[in-house]
C-alpha cells in the first residue's frame, strides 16, 4: 500500500488507479501544467528514459490541490529523482497547483508549501534519493518551499510572444529582417505533417548536433510516441519542403492557449530562409485557432537568442532547482550535460 503523507489537513500519495484515470482531467484544470504532465506523455518519458514514474497527487480533503510527477533513476547503485527525467529535452515539468485561483495569498502560498513539503516528504520516505533535480513551468511562480527544503535555485529564461494581437500586429511587432524573411517568394512548401515529418526534422537536429560532438537524446521514436499517444492536435510536426525534399522544420507542441517552439530548427544550406517561414506558419495557423501565446522554449544560449529575439517576445523566468550531497553534487554537471 502506497505510503500517505499527512501535512496540516493536506495528503500526498502516489496517484491510485482513480486517480491515474483522471489524471489528465485535472492536468488541463491547472493553471500551471503543460503537455508533458499528461498521463500518456509522462509514461512515454518513464519508457525512453528506463525510469520508474511516482505521479504524486495531493488533496485538501475530497478536493485535488497538485500534481507532481517524479522520476525515479538508479545509476551505480544510487537512486535520483527527476521531474522532468535527464536526456529528453523536455522543457519544464515538476508540481502543479490545482483550485487555487479563489484562494486569498496567505492560504494559497500556505497550501503550496505544504503540498511540496508533503512531496518532497514522500520522495524522501519512499525513494531516498541521493541527488533531486526538477525544472518547474514558468506559470509555476513561487518555489521558496524547495529553498526552505534547501534546494539551490537557478533561474533560467523563455521567450514568449504574444499572439492576441492578431496576424497584422504580431507580424509587425517581428523585426524587420524577419518580416522581409516571411515574404519571402518562391517555390517552397510550409506545412503541418505527421510520422515522415518527425522523422526527417528530428534527424536533421541529430545530425546537427552529431556534427558539433553534442549530445542530442531525442529520437523520432520518442516523438512519434508522443504524437501518436496525445490528444490529436498536441504534437504539431512542421516541415519546408523544397523541391521535392524536406529543407528544415520544427515540432511544435500545443496545450490549452501556449503553442510550444519545441525541436526543430536545425542550420542548413539553402538561401531561402526556411527557419523564419516555418516559425511563421506555426504563429499564424496558431492565431487562426486562438491561441494566445508562442513559447520560443529557452532564451538561455546567447547564440540562439539573436534569432529568436528578433520576434517581438517577452522574456519570461522559470526555475532549476536541485539539492543533493557533496558526492552528489558532481552529477548536476553530468545531469546538465544530459539535459
Amino acid at each position: 500500500m502506497s505510503t500517505t503523507i499527512q501535512k496540516r489537513g493536506i495528503s500526498v500519495s502516489r496517484a491510485d488507479d482513480g486517480d491515474w484515470r483522471r489524471w489528465n482531467d485535472l492536468v488541463e484544470r491547472s493553471p500551471e501544467a503543460n503537455v508533458f504532465h499528461y498521463r500518456e506523455s509522462l509514461e512515454v518519458q518513464a519508457d525512453r528514459a528506463g525510469a520508474e514514474l511516482h505521479p504524486l497527487v495531493g488533496y485538501k480533503g475530497q478536493e485535488p490541490v497538485g500534481l507532481f510527477p517524479v522520476f525515479e533513476l538508479r545509476k551505480g547503485g544510487m537512486t535520483m529523482a527527476f521531474s522532468p527525467p535527464p536526456g529528453l529535452w523536455v522543457s519544464y515539468l515538476g508540481p502543479t497547483l490545482l483550485n487555487q485561483a479563489k484562494l486569498k495569498r496567505r492560504k494559497a502560498e500556505r497550501r503550496n508549501r505544504l503540498f511540496v513539503d508533503g512531496c518532497l516528504n514522500w520522495i524522501e520516505r519512499e525513494l531516498g534519493p541521493k541527488y533531486v533535480q526538477l525544472r518547474s513551468d514558468p506559470a509555476y511562480r513561487d518555489v521558496r518551499p524547495f529553498e526552505w527544503s534547501e534546494f539551490d535555485v537557478d533561474v533560467r529564461h523563455t521567450y514568449e510572444v504574444d499572439l492576441t494581437p492578431g496576424e497584422d500586429d504580431v507580424l509587425m511587432s517581428f523585426s524587420r529582417d524577419a518580416r522581409n524573411n516571411i515574404r519571402t517568394d518562391g517555390d517552397y512548401r510550409v506545412y503541418e505533417g505527421g510520422h515522415d515529418e518527425i522523422e526527417a526534422v528530428i534527424s536533421q537536429v541529430a545530425q546537427r548536433h552529431a556534427d558539433q560532438d553534442e549530445a542530442y537524446g531525442v529520437t523520432p521514436e520518442f516523438v512519434t510516441d508522443l504524437y501518436d499517444r496525445l490528444p490529436d492536435g498536441t504534437v504539431r510536426p512542421y516541415a519546408c519542403e523544397v523541391d521535392g525534399e524536406i529543407a528544415g522544420g520544427m515540432v511544435a507542441l500545443e496545450f490549452d492557449d501556449t503553442v510550444y517552439r519545441w525541436q526543430g530548427g536545425a542550420k542548413h544550406d539553402r538561401d531561402l530562409p526556411v527557419n523564419d517561414l516555418v516559425d511563421w506558419a506555426i504563429v499564424s495557423d496558431a492565431i487562426d485557432r486562438g491561441v494566445e501565446r508562442y513559447d520560443l522554449v529557452g532564451a538561455n544560449e546567447r547564440r540562439l537568442c539573436e534569432y529568436k529575439a528578433k520576434f517581438g517576445p517577452e522574456l519570461r523566468s522559470y526555475y532549476s532547482l536541485e539539492r543533493g550531497t557533496r558526492v552528489t553534487n558532481a552529477l548536476s554537471s553530468v545531469y546538465k550535460r544530459l539535459r
